[in-house]
């Protein structure tokens, strides 16, 4: 009788503690992305007064990150700015950016250009359309541009639109949020007027 009780305890207890009480479901459930080990924290050019700010994806937001550079001089050069921003975000990232888990998804191609017809004059002309970049690309060049003065004023927002000759490629006013920074798709929704 022992044997036959323990073996019963035993097929109870292997029953019991394999639900876990989590009962299983049809509907998909979206828990977000998995944990990352990575730390987000890299001490490339920070310290030096010449440091150029971009923003790069880390995980699953966007962060600050310093790298030493120096940007085009003069107040008047909007687009030069841009372009060098760009070009920062364009290239790959350094090592030890990628060992702190960064990455950049703004395309290798993309290119910026100023106002262009009856467009107000801060809007900057990207070649694709802000609505055809992943929503990480499109925080990325947001909070960049947004981050220099000489681009985006004291407002720090940035009026950005796609090429002049696509349909919806309108300038649209963007401002980089935290809600954005911690959640990029939270760019499509952050539109200001115009």
């Amino acid at each position: 009788m022992t044997r036959l009780f323990r073996a019963t305890c035993a097929l109870l207890l292997t029953a019991v503690s394999a639900g876990c009480g989590i009962r299983a479901t049809d509907v998909p459930v979206d828990a977000g992305p998995a944990p990352s080990r990575a730390t987000c924290d890299t001490e490339s050019g920070g310290g030096e007064a010449d440091a150029l700010d971009v923003y790069l994806l880390c995980g699953s937001h966007v962060e600050s990150v310093a790298r030493p550079g120096d940007l085009p001089a003069g107040e008047d050069d909007r687009v030069a700015v841009a372009d060098a921003l760009l070009d920062e975000l364009k290239a790959d990232p350094a090592d030890t950016e990628l060992a702190a888990g960064f990455t950049s998804e703004v395309p290798a191609d993309l290119e910026v250009a100023g106002p262009q017809g009856d467009d107000p004059a801060p809007a900057l002309r990207l070649s694709r359309g802000p609505a055809d970049l992943t929503s990480a690309a499109l925080v990325q060049i947001i909070c960049t541009f947004a981050g220099d003065d000489r681009i985006a004023g004291t407002g720090r927002t940035v009026m950005l639109g796609g090429p002049a000759s696509a349909a919806e490629s309108e300038p649209r006013i963007y401002s980089c949020t935290n809600a954005m920074r911690t959640a990029p798709d939270a760019a499509r929704s952050t539109l200001l007027p115009r």
